[in-house]
């Protein structure tokens, strides 16, 4: 039997409901027979509950349709023989041509232009003047599948990449910075698109930002929590950081109001990796690694 952990995920219960037994956790159906349930759909960036988990006797696997799985706990899930799997690199170019839209749609004001024509505030004495993207040093924390498809974007549009991460990866052809404060004074734009754990939660944090600088751009399509978003809202409001474009945020939905008077930002829902495409690549992944569980044989894309 498997069960659907979050509500979003509803679909998923029309696409499963062929081939399995499954339930949907939210309803009480579903909560009589978490004993029973020998597998877990679930989003992974949502935190699973460590008193419902323990009561999950039957548990076997926890299959994240999501690219991410920051909400399992993996040391848990390995001390009861639990396996995880996720949706591997599924959305990693589309979650890649997001951020380059967000730097597009911030250094060549895009977003302002619009709310000027819409307003009538275009005139016709005077010339909105933006920054090229050609020859901007993009600084891209975390070199995974998406640190890359950016890489190679921002490279077509002549940019010059560099990145940071905690290991080196000698088989990349950009060069990596000394340090996460040396990538951000050499950057015009840092984009963090790094995996997040507990011990990189606020990374980019008020001595960054000030190294990014008065002029540099801050760029988030990875986590909210990878960026201490109070420092960040300081650092705008003080001019000591010259903008921010954000498709993730601390909490989500993040509250209006608190951005309502930040200037210099541009700010999406984060759909960075939410197209149909991607989505039906997910499923397809879900899928796959269902099958390869109840067959016995090897998983198509374990976390652990």
């Amino acid at each position: 039997m498997i069960l659907v952990a979050q509500p979003h995920l509803a679909p998923l219960l029309d696409v499963l409901a062929p081939h399995y037994d499954v339930m949907a956790l939210w309803e009480e159906s579903g909560q009589a027979r978490l004993a029973e349930a020998e597998a877990l759909v679930t989003a992974g960036e949502f935190r699973l509950d460590p008193a419902m988990l323990e009561r999950m006797a039957a548990l076997r696997l926890i299959a994240c349709f999501t690219v991410g799985y920051d909400g399992v706990d993996l040391d848990w899930a390995r001390a009861r023989g639990v396996a995880v799997t996720h949706a591997g690199d599924a959305n990693a170019a589309d979650v890649a041509d997001h951020a380059l839209g967000l730097i597009l749609a911030h250094r060549r004001q895009i977003v302002l232009g619009d709310r000027q024509v819409r307003s009538g505030e275009w005139s016709a004495g005077a010339k909105m003047l933006t920054r090229s993207m050609a020859g901007a040093g993009i600084g891209i924390v975390g070199m995974g599948s998406i640190g890359v498809a950016l890489a190679e974007r921002a490279g077509a549009m002549r940019m010059r990449v560099g990145w940071w991460g905690p290991r080196d990866k000698p088989e990349l052809r950009w060069p990596r910075a000394q340090s996460l404060a040396a990538l951000a004074r050499d950057s015009d734009v840092m984009v963090v698109a790094a995996r997040a754990t507990e011990e990189n939660r606020g990374m980019i944090d008020a001595s960054v930002m000030d190294a990014l600088g008065a002029q540099g751009l801050l760029v988030n399509v990875a986590r909210g929590q990878l960026v201490d978003e109070d420092a960040l809202i300081a650092a705008l409001r003080e001019g000591r950081l010259g903008g921010a474009a954000l498709d993730v945020f601390e909490s989500e939905p993040t509250p209006a109001a608190r951005w309502a008077d930040v200037p210099n930002i541009v700010l999406t829902p984060h759909t960075g990796g939410a197209t149909y495409e991607a989505v039906g690549r997910m499923r397809d992944m879900l899928l796959a690694n269902l099958a390869a569980h109840f067959a016995g044989e090897a998983l198509v894309s374990p976390v652990i």
